[in-house]
């Protein structure tokens, strides 16, 4: 069903289109149901490691099959032209869990790993989380993944609002049992626990506990895959799959998406289980472009990759399912970004964004369901160091580094090949102006930048 036909639907069916599956069900059987509770929507929000823009068969990718998260969009809406909030880990993470520009609170760059992280990083304590709202408008809450937002004690994931915690601290982890000693330890809560099956299968299994812990209260689940970031390890299960591609990284890259892809899965069978499908925004998107170079994922037909302000770094794979809710098999084109999340499932659960909060994100709900036909943002910034970069309708200027500013028009030019710079110098002018002023508003990086681990547009620069 496209969008128009959706809002073209029974005038009863829209007046009841913000309730969940039983309570509709309720209130079409029997007059008494208007004093049942109203349950608000859960929130399974899902985020992939290092996953570029073309590595989804909705997205174009030929070699490695994705049915499960490929559903999610062919039964929701996929935004084509979805961003993060940085280039990098641990800044896109900060800026999703806040829904403000991470530079507005000093978090522009990677820590490096614990050893030798700077003893002021993380998410500082006078930002809310994601977690701390929901879990004030009384839902459950978990994490399980990766966190890289603080290893301090006072930056655990159960200060920040969560109820509940499987995963690890720091911003890579290996995924075969065994390996990887020394590292991060896997925790469960603040207890460290072994783990003896690859991680990823470990995430879904916990996935699928969570969610059946909770099924009888509304939750917000954070489920923060480290799939598919370097190291490419994989299982044979997994393995097996592919044994007909020759390329060995690619292979084991390969079986770690279809590991990831089986596991959003399960979480998909289990809400489906428990009838809880309809009552669910899954919401799933990278945190910043493939690293080529590292790992084989692909950003095409974008330029660069992660590390970068390229499109290939900043622009991901990025799905928005809530069945019955949101118009399903649609694309919408305009741009939206991470930081949008949070005050979008506030709106869904029925509450409202105090101004206060400052939140650089706004509800997407409106647009989506055609209640407007502006864009949701005007203008969108980007800033790690001298990598910048500013998307004002189709135009985008990008400095990639010391080099002077780049101007491209993605709407001809979504490969950023022809610099229009000199052409458009009175654009370029503009949009400099109008970052530079965004820029000046923000703060100064609350720690530097580390050295990178691999070259050019493939810059690891991990944890």
């Amino acid at each position: 069903m496209n969008r128009r036909e959706f809002l073209k639907s029974s005038a009863v069916f829209a007046s009841m289109m913000c309730l969940p599956s039983a309570l509709r069900k309720a209130c079409g059987a029997a007059a008494t149901s208007s004093s049942a509770p109203v349950r608000k929507p859960n929130v399974l929000l899902i985020l992939a490691d290092d996953q570029g823009y073309a590595e989804l068969g909705v997205q174009g990718c030929k070699d490695v099959p994705t049915p499960n998260i490929d559903s999610l969009a062919k039964n929701g809406i996929r935004f084509s032209d979805g961003y993060v909030a940085c280039c990098l880990c641990s800044p896109s993470r900060a800026g999703l869990m806040t829904g403000k520009y991470p530079e507005s609170f000093g978090y522009e760059f990677n820590p490096g790993p614990p050893s030798v992280a700077p003893a002021n990083f993380g998410l500082p304590l006078t930002e809310t989380t994601f977690a701390d709202r929901f879990k004030k408008m009384g839902y459950a809450t978990g994490v399980i993944g990766k966190w890289h937002l603080g290893y301090k004690p006072e930056l655990h994931p159960l200060k920040r609002g969560f109820d509940e915690f499987y995963g690890f601290l720091s911003g890579a982890h290996n995924y075969l049992p065994g390996k990887g000693k020394g590292k991060e330890p896997i925790l469960r809560g603040e207890e460290r626990v072994e783990q003896p099956e690859y991680t990823t299968d470990a995430f879904a299994r916990e996935t699928v506990e969570f969610i059946d812990r909770h099924k009888s209260e509304p939750f917000f689940l954070y489920l923060s895959f480290n799939a598919v970031h370097s190291p490419l390890e994989a299982t044979d299960k997994y393995l097996k799959r592919f044994e007909s591609m020759k390329d060995g990284k690619r292979k084991k890259y390969a079986a770690m998406t279809a590991a990831l892809d089986d596991a959003v899965g399960l979480a998909m069978d289990k809400l489906r289980e428990l009838k809880l499908e309809e009552d669910t925004i899954v919401i799933y998107l990278s945190d910043n472009g493939g690293p080529t170079g590292v790992t084989t994922s692909l950003n095409t037909p974008l330029k660069g990759a992660k590390g970068n302000v390229y499109e290939g770094g900043i622009r991901i794979p990025f799905i928005m399912h809530w069945k019955n809710h949101l118009p399903a098999g649609e694309v919408y084109k305009k741009p939206v970004i991470s930081l949008d999340l949070m005050p979008t499932c506030i709106a869904a659960a029925g509450e409202k964004v105090d101004p206060e909060w400052k939140l650089d994100g706004i509800n997407l709900l409106p647009y989506l369901r055609d209640e407007t036909t502006d864009a949701p943002h005007e203008t969108l910034f980007w800033r790690m160091g001298d990598k910048r970069a500013i998307r004002q309708g189709d135009w985008k200027l990008v400095a990639p580094g010391k080099q002077e500013f780049e101007l491209y028009n993605l709407a001809e030019d979504i490969s950023e090949t022809k610099d229009l710079a000199k052409e458009q110098s009175e654009k370029a002018k503009q949009l400099r102006e109008i970052f530079e002023s965004w820029s000046g508003q923000m703060k100064q990086p609350l720690w530097g930048s580390k050295p990178s681990k691999g070259k050019g547009n493939n810059a690891e620069q991990e944890e």
